[in-house]
């Protein structure tokens, strides 16, 4: 009787030992998960961003890891697309038992993928997108660091109408919710200094012929542009400027802040503005620590790092800082209990200082400025206050 009551106990406590493991947890590793876009669309945006935690993960592993455990990164292929989100949410939450979702790009893709995650308690971390859903409405398992195409517009619109002296102000953006967002965000910002957009034209996704939009905005007048574009339109918009000689400003949010405007628009492109946070990882940037880190990524992986690896490094980077905090019994309560009172520092990107509270799940609503000169991105504003 007394061995059956001795191996019953064993066994409750086993089977109460096996409820309170904390998944992604182990004595001696933290597993994280990310979904990017391997194969799709925006693929060379994933693969700079997967390499970019890469780069961390490895550098605190050789460090010993976070509170003695190493770090391990799991990627799957969404290939930009929301159905293959959910089965690469379902297969790193449900197999790979992640602790925590980190970096993972897409707007569309987060929406599909979080009531997986949420359903298991695995936080969704730093997601690579500016939209509002990412901490609105508020969840305990959000954590977003993008501030909102709107917030940037509403931002950064008037200061440089202002800055220009600009008289008439169109739009040309993509007609969907992103490009509806860049557009409110600056019909808002020019309501603060009394003015609205005399010319709104808008285009499908997919589209490649820019005539008719920018015709319309050359025949009002127009010597300000606010566009709600991604890579391909703000190259093809800008270049149909150029062609039809309509030189206003342009002005684009994060979206259109790649290497890849001037890279592949080439020497139309120059004079493009978009509003940023992290400064571009030129190799031979004026910068110290930036030029060291750039050269350090294109030792490791043979690629030239962008604005993506820097967002994807510093995922995982306030991840660590959180992890820290939270001391050796991490668990997801103390994960999120570390961060809600967390500060981010700026780094040496630039990044604008972050905070989180227990209701605050955006780290920081401010953008700058950048500007396209001789074919690089440029840093020409501080961060612009609301």
């Amino acid at each position: 009787m007394k061995t059956v009551i001795s191996l019953t106990l064993a066994g409750l406590a086993l089977a109460s030992g096996a409820a309170l493991a904390q998944q992604g947890v182990s004595k001696s590793e933290i597993t994280l998960g990310s979904i990017q876009d391997l194969s799709g669309p925006i693929a060379g945006f994933g693969k700079q961003v997967r390499l970019g935690m890469m780069l961390r993960v490895d550098e605190i592993n050789e460090q010993g890891g976070v509170n003695g455990r190493k770090l391990v990164l799991k990627v799957e292929d969404s290939a930009y697309d929301p159905k293959r989100a959910v089965l690469a949410a379902q297969k790193l939450v449900n197999q790979d038992k992640i602790f925590a979702m980190v970096a993972h790009i897409g707007t569309a893709q987060n929406l599909a993928a979080m009531p997986v995650q949420f359903d298991k308690n695995v936080i969704n971390f730093f997601p690579v997108t500016a939209a509002r859903e990412m901490y609105e409405p508020y969840h305990r398992l959000k954590y977003s660091f993008a501030a909102t195409y709107y917030d940037q517009m509403r931002m950064a619109v008037p200061k440089l109408v202002k800055e220009k002296g600009a008289k008439k102000v169109c739009t040309m953006y993509q007609d969907d919710e992103f490009g509806l967002e860049v557009m409110r965000g600056g019909e808002v910002g020019l309501k603060s200094i009394g003015m609205e957009f005399a010319e709104k034209t808008s285009y499908k996704r997919g589209a490649t012929d820019f005539s008719s939009q920018v015709a319309k905005m050359k025949a009002e007048g127009c010597d300000f542009v606010v566009l709600g574009t991604i890579i391909r339109e703000t190259i093809g918009g800008i270049a149909t400027a150029r062609k039809l000689g309509f030189n206003p400003t342009f002005l684009g949010s994060s979206a259109a802040y790649t290497d890849l405007i001037h890279k592949l628009g080439g020497k139309a492109m120059d004079g493009f503005y978009a509003t940023m946070t992290v400064q571009h990882p030129y190799l031979d940037e004026a910068s110290q620590p930036i030029r060291f880190w750039a050269n350090k990524y294109k030792t490791k992986f043979n690629d030239d790092p962008t604005v993506f690896s820097v967002y994807g490094y510093n995922a995982v980077d306030t991840f660590i800082r959180a992890a820290q905090k939270a001391g050796p019994n991490l668990t997801t309560d103390s994960f999120i209990k570390a961060m809600d009172t967390m500060v981010v520092p700026p780094d040496m990107f630039g990044s604008p200082e972050a905070t989180y509270t227990p209701k605050k799940r955006l780290g920081s609503d401010v953008a700058r400025l950048s500007q396209l000169q001789d074919a690089k991105w440029k840093v020409v504003s501080d961060y612009i206050k609301p």
